[in-house]
Formats: C-alpha cells, structure tokens, sequence
C-alpha cells in the first residue's frame, strides 16, 4: 500500500548513488564447489556463477557500500573495536576482500582508551564525490564525524565532528544537481531521548560545517501506523523523486521501507519493499542500494543472527511503478523477501573471503585483528620471537576475575556458523595470577587457557555467565600441574555451541568443560581471540602464540 506522508522538511539532495543490480533468480543450491576457498569456514560463490546467502557471514554491522567504475567498496560500523571502520572491495558483491580500516584508534582517543562496549562507531555511510571517498559515521554519545581519502586504502583524513550532540546517528549526505548538500540522520533513544524520527540539515558541500542551527524533521515514524524505530537511513535522487531506504520495526523483526517525494521538502510516500516473507531471514535490515556496471540494481543489508553478528545479504532489485522491490516477489505483492541464492551480478572473479587465519610470520597482524580498545604500542610483538606472536601481559585490575572488561584482548569476528579453531601457546615468565588463552567473548564468554597460581601453571577452563551486564566468572582447574605449552582448540556448531579442548602433542585433544553456547555481545556478535592479563603482571610475562588457524572442521 502507498501512504502519504505530510511532514515538513528541507531540501534533501542527491548524493553519487553507489550500486545496484538486478537477474533472474537460479535455483535453491547451497552445494560449494570444490577449489578456491574450498576450505574456509563460509564461502559465498558457489563456484558456478551463483552466490547464496549471506555473503559475508560475518559481524559486518551497517554495510554500506558503492561502486566506483569497476570497484565495489563497502564499510561496516565496529563500535569498540579498533582498528575501526572496516574497508573492503569486491569485483563483483560476492567476493569481499578485507583492504584495510580507515580508523586506526577511535576518537578521542583518552575516550577509548578502555573498553566501552557498545559505545564507539555506529552506523556510518560510504560516499564517492568530489574525487574521493567519504564516510559519515555517528559516535552516538559525541555526534557526525567525516573522514575522507583520496585512496580507499588510505591514508584517511583524521575525523572532524561536524554535528556534535548525544544520540545523533546513522548519517547519509547528499549533494543535489543545484550544488546544495544536506545530511539527513536518525536518533537513539537511549541517549536523546527520542527515536523514530528522521532528521534532514543543510550542509556546506566541503562538509566542514551545517548551514541550520537544528534542522527539521523529515520523515516522522511516530505517524505511520505500526512503524516504530525508524532508523539506518540512505538517501539518494533517482528518476526524479528523492528516496530515502530506511528500515522499521528493530533489527530482529523489521522490514525494510521506502520513501520517496518530487521536492526534498516532501512530502513522502512509503512503502515496503522487503520483508521476511516465507524465508528463514528475520528483520532484513539497512543497507545500499548499488547499481552495477550493466545497470542492474542491488542491495545489500544486514541479517542480526545473534551470536554471530549482523552478517551481509546481497538482494537482487528491480522497479516497479517507480518504486524498488527487493529480493524475489514475497506472499505481500509489491514487496520482496530475501533470497537464499541468486545469479551473481559480475561472473568470473576469483572466490575471496575476508582473512581469518595468521601464522605471525610476516611484520604485521593479519587485517581480521581487532582489539577491545585503542592499542598501545607494549601490548604485542611479532618480532621478539620468530614466527609467533608475543603478548605482553597486560596490567588488568578491572579485569580481575572478569576478563571482558581487558582493553587488550585480540579478537575477530566468527567467520561462519561452524569452524574450528586451532592455536599453540606458551606462558612464558608470568607471575602469580597471570592468565591467558583462547577466549570466546561476548556479554557471557568462555576461555580456555594457563592460569599461574603459587609455583604452578594450571589449565583452566572459565566460563562467565549469565549474559547481563555483568556476568559472574566461574572456574574449572583442569590440569593443577599443566605444561608450559599447549595446543589449545575451540570448535564451533550451529546454534553457537562452542566446545574446547586441549592437548599436549596437537593430535590427541581432551575435551575441556562442559559445551558453551554464545552470547551475542553489546550490539555486536562474540568473538574469538587471544588474551594475556594480570593484576600486576610480572616482568617480562606474556602469551607466545605460534599460530591461529580457522578451518571449516
């Protein structure tokens, strides 16, 4: 059903449209061919010019993507992580490459110097104007920042705040035919107050300062019948009309709406484009809309699944009495549901999946790295030993007895929705109530690892639950005399059901505990990492970690 909507607004404009694509839907095979990436946890080709979902399975929260000439290039929201914003870059959607990240420590950085779950890099958007990319991103206890570079890998200009202000998010630019540029942008009610409101400013084209002192609603949730968190808008001019993609109704039930009128100003129309429908893949949620190099539409968006993150689905698009329908025709005609698999929109690139593995033997740790803060310089080493990682073992007293809140755990993203982790470690010179291992972090977390207590090392599996803001650690003394040097293994099931084990020679495992199943974390999914803490850690203390590999069993 088309509504109107009669909200006052201002201008909003146009901004470069990224990329979008549409053809004809293949049949429902989930099969990967033998070959390239034939042994990485999730791969999205399937190796005869198909792809399913999702195309990243991943925690890549707030996608945003674009393509310029015969590039597509997107960007996530990371929140505490750091580095922060990712870079990625496919030939053709599917196959995502990880380039780089444009921050390389969250600002300010006395700010996130601990960690502060949650807060940090919300949703941001990905533009290519004026020669060079930008990308609007909303810290929602500070307000917009812009950052831009002339290269996607970087350097990235540092970030300048252009709006500053307590739950102010998901910011899109746009620059209209005339030369005017606007910003239009959401609202967190756990910080302003108010939510379901959509925000339109006018903007100096250089983005160095807004033109308006508040700016004024554009589009207002609180109107539409059923609508609630109205949020994650794009804003973009097509065909004459000014559309603004936004989804509705939470990350775990919404749908994905759109708006559109003649004049910036309104007033809009809305309709649902995406929803559910019949498929497994709950609340499609924001995302871009890219045009590809043939002029077919795409839209990629996000899928919360728990545990796992808001891992990335490709939808084809196509239009329909002005209005784009998302996905294939669902039971509801005019709006679209997901598909599971599809025709890929470029054929023949190479398959490519993010990195997930890192043996430690080059200068620098693989880009799937990220820590719980801002880095310092002492935490780690790749030289100090050969071919491993060393790291320092961190002074950690809020960590005491709740390892989550240690700024310097070194973390990834779960890569699939079943792998296997395998890594060696060795304690070296730590003191007593050092600690450290494989842990699977998240509101509630689990690690296996070597603790040292009086003269001995003992192997220890700790769990920390329940999931609330708080969880209480409990722990398991395995071995009370263990090696300094273990192989340490966590395999992961569908459902998040992690298991760890253990073994002295790296062929024969014990099981470790009981089976642990995940958390999601503070707006993000669990990861699993490295960590190295203490107390008051003892001179020269750390973690050697030979290895870290992830396989799909």
């Amino acid at each position: 059903m088309t509504r109107s909507i009669t909200t006052s607004a201002r201008p909003l404009a146009a901004a470069a449209l990224g990329t979008l694509a549409l053809l004809a839907a293949g049949c429902q095979h989930t099969a990967v061919t033998a070959g390239a990436g034939a042994g990485e946890p999730w791969v999205a080709d399937l190796g005869d010019g198909r792809y399913r979902n999702p195309v990243l399975h991943a925690d890549y929260s707030d996608p945003d993507a674009i393509r310029v000439g015969d590039t597509y290039y997107m960007t996530a929201s990371n929140f505490n992580s750091a580095p922060g914003l990712p870079l990625l870059t496919s030939p053709d959607l599917v196959n995502w490459t990880l380039a780089g990240h444009a921050l390389p420590n969250l600002v300010p950085a006395e700010r996130y110097a601990g960690a502060r779950h949650g807060e940090g890099v919300w949703a941001p958007c990905l533009r290519w104007h004026d020669g060079k990319f930008w990308i609007f991103y909303p810290d929602p206890d500070l307000g917009i920042f812009v950052t831009t570079a002339s290269n996607f890998t970087g350097p990235w200009s540092a970030p300048q705040l252009l709006l500053p202000g307590k739950g102010i998010i998901d910011p899109t630019p746009l620059w209209d035919d005339d030369g005017k540029a606007y910003l239009l942008h959401g609202w967190a009610k756990s910080r302003a107050g108010i939510n379901n409101l959509l925000t339109l400013r006018s903007m100096a084209p250089d983005a160095s300062r807004l033109l308006d002192s508040e700016g004024r609603t554009l589009i207002d949730g609180n109107k539409l019948a059923g609508y609630r968190t109205l949020e994650g808008p794009k804003l973009y001019k097509h065909g004459g009309y000014y559309y603004v993609f936004a989804p509705a109704g939470g990350v775990e039930e919404g749908w994905q709406a759109v708006f559109r009128a003649r004049s910036i100003d309104g007033p809009y129309e809305v309709r649902t484009v995406m929803d559910q429908g019949r498929t497994p893949i709950n609340g499609p949620h924001q995302g871009a809309w890219v045009r590809a190099q043939d002029g077919a539409d795409w839209f990629l968006h996000f899928q919360d699944k728990g545990a796992y993150g808001r891992v990335v689905h490709l939808q084809p698009m196509r239009w329909a009495d002005g209005w784009p329908i998302i996905g294939e025709d669902g039971p509801r005609p005019g709006t679209g549901q997901p598909v599971l698999t599809y025709k890929k929109p470029v054929a023949g690139a190479a398959v490519k999946v993010p990195p997930t593995s890192d043996e430690f033997d080059g200068p620098a740790l693989g880009l799937q790295w990220q820590w719980n803060a801002n880095p310092q310089p002492g935490w780690y080493s790749l030289a100090e030993r050969s071919g491993m990682l060393r790291l320092h073992t961190a002074a950690a007293p809020e960590a005491q007895g709740y390892v989550r809140a240690a700024p310097s755990i070194l973390a990834q993203k779960l890569p699939a929705p079943a792998f296997m982790v395998n890594t060696r470690v060795e304690l070296k010179n730590a003191g007593d109530g050092d600690r450290a291992g494989l842990i699977l972090n998240a509101m509630q977390y689990a690690w296996l690892g070597l603790r040292r207590q009086g003269n001995a090392t003992q192997l220890v599996y700790t769990t920390c639950t329940p999931a609330r803001t708080r969880c209480t650690e409990s722990t398991e003394v395995l071995l009370p005399a263990a090696s300094d040097a273990l192989h340490l293994r966590m395999t992961m099931a569908e459902g998040a059901v992690a298991r760890f084990a253990y073994s002295t020679d790296g062929i024969h495992f014990t099981t470790a505990g009981a089976p642990f199943t995940s958390s999601k974390g503070r707006w993000v999914g669990a990861q699993v990492g490295l960590f190295s803490v203490g107390e008051r850690p003892a001179a020269g203390s750390s973690l050697d970690v030979d290895y870290f590999r992830v396989t799909k069993d």
